[in-house]
């Protein structure tokens, strides 16, 4: 066998190294594929407040479930949830701005997520996994997980194509079609919501923003056109992971961090590569 094959086979030996790679593929595409529309309306802030603003339901799920992992899913899910549907309902009606909603409720469930963690000193163990990720601790009910939600909110967005389309590159026609655009608002806040969660184990909360928005930009610097966009991210978020959990194995880096800085290198070079551009 030679010295590349080796190398690519290696890893694969071990059973969470291929659970692991599935997992950040999976999660690559579906935070590539919704970061799309992050970029286009300009929403990096929202995919960042909603990283953080997760941080309570874990606390919680891990103080009521006595430090168990299984359920701290669906703690995270229900936090990002509420944050996500609390932001639009303050934005609502253009009392305040959105970006004013999303600073209210990103430092306000943040604080409350800090406030949980320091109840308990046992904690503090696992807060580097939490922050910065663990895919190599994905179990196989996990990546039925991971692939079930992701090809759930893949779905919605191939149903619901043209709609969201519309919402996001001329919001008053949508509403002129008499399109429900308040419920589509709220359901691709949800389905980021869901990426968010669905991001946490790979690359933590302290990076979930980079996973969801850096293939999308770097892949916005190709192309302009949505589908297009959307391909491309993904590509490069799947591609990213895979290099990432390569050079975690070797090199002896966590995956998390490791996955996020080819994600950026990668956007470093398109960048450069397409400066003249316009």
């Amino acid at each position: 066998m030679s010295d590349w094959a080796t190398f690519l086979v290696e890893p694969l030996h071990y059973a969470f190294m291929t659970r692991a790679l599935a997992a950040v593929v999976l999660v690559g595409v579906v935070c590539a594929v919704l970061g799309a529309f992050v970029i286009l309306r300009g929403m990096a802030f929202l995919g960042d407040a909603l990283s953080h603003a997760i941080l309570p339901g874990v606390a919680a799920g891990y103080l009521v479930h006595g430090g168990a992992r299984g359920p701290l899913f669906w703690w995270a899910l229900g936090a990002a949830l509420v944050s996500a549907f609390g932001i639009g309902a303050i934005a609502r009606g253009g009392r305040l701005r959105e970006d004013t909603a999303i600073g209210i409720i990103f430092a306000g469930m943040f604080a409350l997520g800090i406030a949980l963690v320091s109840t308990t000193r046992s904690y503090a163990v696992d807060v580097t996994h939490i922050l910065f990720g663990n895919v190599l601790s994905v179990s196989a009910t996990d990546l039925w997980r991971i692939g079930g939600f992701g090809a759930l909110a893949l779905g919605l967005v191939a149903l619901l194509y043209k709609e969201l389309l519309a919402l996001t590159f001329d919001p008053i026609l949508a509403a002129t079609l008499r399109l429900p655009v308040r419920l589509l608002h709220n359901l691709l806040l949800a389905l980021l919501a869901l990426a968010v969660v669905l991001a946490l184990q790979a690359v933590g909360v302290a990076l979930v923003i980079a996973l969801l928005v850096t293939p999308a930009a770097t892949a916005s610097l190709v192309t302009r056109r949505l589908p297009a966009m959307m391909a491309c991210g993904a590509g490069i978020a799947a591609a990213s992971g895979v290099v990432g959990i390569y050079l975690s194995y070797y090199a002896g880096v966590a995956p998390g961090p490791a996955i996020v800085l080819v994600c950026s290198l990668c956007f470093i070079l398109a960048f450069a590569l397409t400066r003249g551009r316009r």
